[in-house]
């Protein structure tokens, strides 16, 4: 009898761990990574029209999901860490694939993934040196976020109903390669500083 007694007792905790990895917000998170390669082959595919609208129900996922994290109190770590990761595949992969296909500039799409790559590859960097940056999202860097995502249905919007605002669309082009220069400038600030005022303000 005392032998069963570790397998009892184990049953309950993986019982636990599955159930934290399988909340309704962390499979929405899930069904929102996977929608990443059909939004890219709709764009490849010139079917635009199609790639706003899984655009537009990614965003409207991400909402839901956060929304029933907090209510539900289903937060967990895997939920913490595949959210932002989903976000930004999908993100990079549309304006890397609009640029691909004309719709937006190729300097753009290069100059959103180099952003992102800096910012990573510095936290890797600092963290294989043994600092851990606490990188806290500062103004710029949502802003860019926001206009990102914005100037991503916009294009699609237009390219995929075939409607006519260029004046709009260059403006909001311009406005996310200021913020994108700017927010990785910022973070990369941050991050040099972060030796001397022991963190990343």
């Amino acid at each position: 009898m005392p032998a069963d007694r570790p397998r009892a007792g184990g049953a309950p905790e993986a019982e636990e761990a599955r159930n934290l990895l399988l909340t309704l917000p962390n499979l929405i998170t899930l069904a929102r990574l996977c929608a990443v390669p059909a939004t890219i082959w709709t764009i490849l595919q010139h079917r635009l029209d199609i790639a706003f609208a899984l655009f537009v129900a990614a965003g409207v996922s991400d909402a839901i999901d956060g929304w029933l994290a907090r209510v539900r109190n289903a937060r967990s770590a895997l939920g913490a860490l595949l959210d932002p990761v989903a976000d930004k595949a999908l993100l990079v992969s549309v304006y890397v694939t609009l640029a691909v296909v004309g719709v937006l500039p190729d300097w753009l799409a290069i100059l959103v993934v180099f952003r992102d790559l800096i910012i990573v590859g510095g936290v890797l960097v600092l963290w294989l040196l043994g600092q851990t940056p606490a990188i806290r999202p500062i103004f710029v860097s949502k802003l860019n976020t926001a206009l990102q995502i914005a100037l991503a249905a916009l294009a699609l919007f237009l390219a995929g109903f075939g409607l006519d605002a260029g004046w709009l669309l260059q403006a909001a082009i311009w406005a996310v390669a200021a913020t994108t220069l700017a927010s990785g400038v910022a973070y990369v600030w941050a991050a040099l500083r972060a030796p001397r005022a022991g963190g990343v303000p």
